[in-house]
């Protein structure tokens, strides 16, 4: 695996160290938790972000909602 060097705070060296507590075996697998959550929470995020445009662009769009309207006509509910 690689290593990297980063500066955290204190307060968040307080909960690095307390890796057992969290079930961690050591503090390399609680980083790398802590960054593949952070990475989900993100995709998430940007996935929130697009439906929110979408809907947006959908509620002002006539043309695409009488498409759309169309589209799913005769399908089972």
């Amino acid at each position: 695996m690689l290593q990297a060097k980063f500066t955290i705070k204190e307060d968040q060296l307080a909960i690095l160290n307390s890796f057992k507590e969290y079930g961690f075996k050591d503090k390399s697998s609680m980083m790398r938790e802590a960054l593949n959550l952070l990475k989900k929470e993100r995709e998430q995020q940007k996935l929130r972000e697009s439906a929110a445009i979408y809907a947006e662009i959908y509620q002002e769009d006539a043309d695409l909602q009488s498409l759309t309207e169309a589209a799913v006509k005769g399908w089972p509910e």
